[in-house]
């Protein structure tokens, strides 16, 4: 697997959902299994074009997110490989139990997409906003939670999963990324990825934050402080051996994610670290609150998920050690 980082972390020219669509369009022209199902959010995800070349393929459940899960898991029986869309807030609380017995229980082949994680969500507010739900997801056996950070990740994931069985989980923002990544990249799912080496920390991050924590340890290094940065993309299964190896080499560990630190990545690496090597951990996250409306800039702040939050809960770590 060749992993290339981009030299500059800026935001990238094409939308995440541009390349979701553009990438089903190349594999289902090869690959008739699959089929595309949405929650009335075509356009939302750039996906008119994907309806226009299978309109066959293609399926508008409308606002019956829960029935579309059951139509997809139906689909699945047949032979087929569905992908389906709706925000992750009802991708996740409103489809539950449909995920877990008609989906995952049933040991099915689906690829459930939740658009606008956390903060992406931004003016759609705290209804749409979810800080739950790869904690909901995680819960659920036998199935992979994958947060893509750029388009060059989403891509190469995409391909990988389309000729994988089990269920998927896969959180994403639908507009422009930051790139961490250069293309002809790959990724092995449940591999994390050093993006950054140090001695004194380890920042292990996820999602639309990962270019805010390298931002923080650029910081750091600044006040003499090593920092190893480490994109953990895979939630569950989650790379344990790299995480003990970060607490093993750099003594104290930092979490930053766009989700509660209840039940999500941090909660992930606290029960490995419990069971394994003990050091001092902090997290950056959502702390157990609601989502409210704003833009991504000032959500971000209001929720304590910025360079300076990471910079902050680094020195406390740090002082634990």
């Amino acid at each position: 697997m060749a992993i290339i980082l981009s030299e500059e972390n800026k935001k990238e020219d094409r939308m995440m959902r541009d390349v979701y669509c553009s990438t089903l369009i190349d594999m289902a022209e090869e690959d008739n299994r699959i089929v595309v199902l949405d929650a009335d959010l075509m356009k939302s995800l750039g996906m008119v074009s994907f309806w226009e070349a299978f309109p066959e393929r293609t399926f508008n459940c409308g606002i019956q997110e829960a029935n579309m899960i059951g139509i997809a898991a139906g689909l699945s029986a047949t032979g087929k490989v569905p992908f389906t869309h709706t925000f992750c807030s009802f991708t996740t609380r409103r489809c539950l139990d449909q995920i877990f017995i008609s989906a995952a229980y049933a040991r099915l082949n689906m690829r459930i997409i939740g658009s606008d994680p956390g903060i992406a969500a931004a003016y759609n507010g705290g209804t749409h906003m979810s800080f739950e739900d790869m904690g909901i997801m995680r819960g659920i056996p036998k199935l992979t939670v994958i947060e893509p950070v750029d388009t060059v990740m989403l891509e190469d994931i995409l391909r990988q999963v389309k000729d994988e069985y089990g269920v998927f989980y896969i959180r994403l923002m639908r507009k422009n990324a930051v790139k961490i990544y250069k293309e002809g990249s790959n990724f092995e799912i449940g591999k994390a990825i050093e993006l950054k080496t140090g001695n004194d920390i380890t920042l292990l991050t996820s999602g639309v934050l990962v270019a805010e924590t390298l931002k923080a340890a650029e910081q750091l290094e600044g006040e003499g402080i090593s920092c190893r940065v480490v994109n953990i993309f895979t939630l569950k299964p989650i790379d344990k051996e790299k995480i003990i190896e970060c607490a093993e080499e750099t003594g104290a560990i930092v979490t930053v994610e766009n989700h509660n630190i209840i039940n999500g990545l941090g909660s992930a690496v606290a029960e490995v670290l419990i069971e394994n090597k003990l050091v001092p951990m902090e997290r950056v996250g959502c702390e157990d609150e609601f989502g409210e409306v704003g833009p991504m800039e000032y959500l971000q702040q209001r929720y304590k998920m910025t360079a300076l939050d990471i910079v902050k809960k680094s020195k406390r770590a740090l002082s634990r050690k």
